[in-house]
């Protein structure tokens, strides 16, 4: 097993744990229909030389298939990455992680829905113990308070971004459009800001301060094109399934840097549901490993 691409996966791994601190740093300091529309229309600038030309290469493909590309931006990008922005401000970043972990579980309930994979029973249970830990989290260590109380505002936003995203992974294998992965994510991209721009007109100006011109960057440059550069790197030459369980790591990295380095609070609650939901993917994550994908998705936290 190359070393190479072992780091690769860790390096995605510690991009994305970044990108979740950001989210939550920006929270009051930039609008969230500012970042959201700025860190992918950075992304599509740099990104434009290298993806323009075999875009125009195959502007009849994408023609063809356009509007199956903009439901994808909405979906994985404008959607998922938005709505995360949104939920910064009403939820910690360790909450946001665990959210963002139960992808695997929501592409394999939405994969039996509409693909039509049967899971196995280790899938289930597995799915039925990460629903459980969630739970555990929302309440607050205590499930029961769900019912009397609800889920809180950013939770569930954070719940409809990670439904979008396992949507955009299903539709990806779904409808498999024949372009080059970097030309369909530039595709995409355009679509999401096109998408994203009436947020960002409505939003309220931000301050044009360093820290936030560094956040900005550090969302659209190693978040948006690095991290999904070396995560498919990772992919092609270990596997999809090997390399998915490295998305384990990120709900335990991002509590200890949002402990040290924002201040909050981790509780019994967080370390007994979290570790469930975890459990349960690895199990749902087994059963992933027996297949071979029809196509792959691009994570872009």
């Amino acid at each position: 097993m190359p070393v190479k691409y072992l780091l690769f996966s860790l390096l995605a791994v510690f991009i994305w744990v970044g990108n979740t601190i950001v989210s939550k740093l920006a929270a009051g300091a930039i609008a969230p229909g500012t970042i959201a529309f700025e860190r992918w229309f950075i992304a599509f600038i740099i990104l434009t030389p290298m993806a323009a030309r075999d875009g125009w290469r195959h502007r009849r493909t994408i023609a063809t298939h356009l509007p199956k590309l903009i439901v994808l931006g909405a979906l994985g990008m404008a959607a998922c990455q938005g709505l995360g922005y949104y939920a910064a401000a009403f939820t910690s970043a360790t909450n946001m992680a665990i959210m963002l972990s139960l992808v695997p579980l929501l592409t394999l309930i939405l994969s039996a829905l509409f693909l039509g994979d049967k899971p196995s029973s280790l899938a289930m249970l597995g799915g039925f113990i990460s629903l459980f830990g969630i739970f555990v989290v929302l309440g607050q260590g205590d499930p029961g308070r769900l019912l009397s109380q609800g889920v809180g505002r950013g939770d569930a936003m954070m719940l409809v971004a990670v439904l979008a995203y396992a949507g955009y992974g299903i539709l990806l294998r779904r409808w498999a459009i024949p372009l080059d992965t970097w030309t369909s994510i530039y595709v995409q991209i355009g679509a999401a800001i096109v998408l994203l721009l009436p947020s960002y007109l409505l939003a309220a100006p931000s301050a044009f301060t360093l820290p936030n011109v560094a956040m900005v960057l550090y969302a659209a440059i190693p978040g948006s094109i690095l991290a999904p550069f070396v995560w498919m790197s990772a992919v092609r030459h270990l596997g999809a399934a090997r390399t998915a369980i490295f998305m384990n790591l990120i709900p335990i990295l991002t509590a200890i840097v949002a402990a040290i380095f924002l201040g909050e609070a981790l509780h019994i609650y967080h370390l007994v549901g979290g570790g469930m939901t975890i459990a349960g993917i690895i199990l749902v994550q087994r059963k992933a490993a027996d297949r071979k994908p029809r196509a792959k998705a691009v994570t872009a936290k």
